[in-house]
């Protein structure tokens, strides 16, 4: 149980490093903005779409990172984390960007995805050609360049952590692991139905893993220790911790993606089951169902029309074969996977009291 005081403070220096990272992202967008508008005012849109998707959000992969940072004893004022955190949440942004448009989703957080903003930015202008097409055109060049911004940020923390070694390679890693995961997750939606049954959970939890999971908690928190030189035991308990973090946080999106509140999540209900997506929750059905029910999901993986009725239907098949039920009990293990390890790991109060609060706030939530 944390003390009073240590929940003061960890309370305090989340509050003043989330003020710190949103002034060093503002900071940087009114740079970029001059930067664009110097070359042409028509780019300015550019810079307005990732600073409307980085603004806001849990900031988790953030909180994280500056935990790893004091986790190895670093000081809380330094600008090291600051920018290493401005990184992750471009990372996240040009990730979100890319994922909207090849999932053709029309919405983020409750708002127009950025292909969207682009193609309705066309109409509105009465501009030649394809709204569509130049959306997803625009969508595409706009997260590459939330992506050359992460890579310029997280350089600079490097410079100014003094270089530490494995850094630099762990941030290389988890962008890699990101692209491999998200092909994973497209081949999966158009080879799911070739994979056997007793393989889609792996297969889909693999793609968990590396699209998301890992570089959701377990890099974040390396990263933050990296950079301020944590010793490798350190850093491997980290891992230990953030890891299963890192899936359940995944484990839990992906029911919500079929079974959230759109008023919570921001996006429709059954978005998933519309994107084709084969989750962990969709593999233990067709592992569990009878023949009936196993039909009315697969019928409804990659239907963009799916209306309501359809996924109360594809829900009810879900809950009926206990794959609903079996997700949230994966979800619970790799739960006590995470406290446990956070109980090994070799910190003080402060910071174990920062990691407990995020972890509990990752694995419990509506959306």
């Amino acid at each position: 149980m944390a003390s009073p005081a240590d929940t003061a403070t960890v309370q305090a220096e989340t509050q003043a490093f989330l003020a710190g990272l949103t002034r060093t992202l503002d900071t940087w967008f009114q740079q970029q903005s001059a930067g664009a508008a110097d070359i042409s005012e028509a780019a300015v849109p550019l810079v307005e779409s990732i600073s409307a998707l980085s603004t806001g959000g849990k900031r988790l992969r953030a909180q994280l990172l500056y935990w790893g940072w004091r986790a190895a004893g670093k000081a809380a004022d330094s600008t090291v984390p600051l920018e290493a955190a401005a990184a992750l949440e471009l990372f996240q942004t040009a990730a979100l960007i890319h994922d909207d448009v090849i999932d053709r989703s029309a919405t983020r957080r409750g708002m127009p995805s950025t292909h969207e903003r682009f193609s309705s930015l066309h109409t509105e202008r009465r501009w030649e050609q394809d709204p569509a097409h130049f959306g997803s055109s625009a969508a595409i060049l706009t997260g590459d360049l939330a992506l050359t911004w992460s890579e310029q940020l997280f350089n600079l923390a490097v410079e100014h952590a003094g270089h530490p070694s494995g850094a630099a390679e762990d941030f290389a890693t988890m962008r890699t692991e990101v692209m491999i995961g998200q092909y994973l997750d497209i081949h999966a939606e158009v080879a799911g139905p070739d994979v056997p049954r007793d393989q889609a959970v792996q297969r889909a939890l693999d793609v968990l893993r590396y699209k998301s999971a890992k570089y959701s908690a377990e890099h974040p928190v390396a990263l933050g220790m990296l950079l301020a030189g944590g010793d490798p035991d350190l850093v491997r308990a980290g891992r230990a911790f953030a890891l299963p973090l890192g899936e359940a946080f995944q484990v839990r999106d992906d029911v919500l993606g079929v079974f959230g509140d759109p008023a919570t999540t921001g996006k429709p209900a059954g978005d998933d089951l519309r994107e084709g997506k084969r989750t962990v929750v969709t593999g233990l059905h067709f592992e569990r169902a009878d023949r009936a029910d196993a039909e009315v999901v697969a019928n409804s993986l990659g239907q963009q029309d799916l209306s309501e009725v359809q996924v109360r239907a594809a829900q009810e098949a879900l809950r009926r074969s206990g794959a609903l039920t079996a997700t949230e009990d994966l979800v619970e293990r790799l739960t006590a996977d995470t406290f446990e390890a956070l109980d090994q790991l070799p910190v003080g109060p402060v910071v174990r009291t920062a990691f407990r609060t995020i972890a509990q706030a990752a694995v419990r939530r509506d959306r």
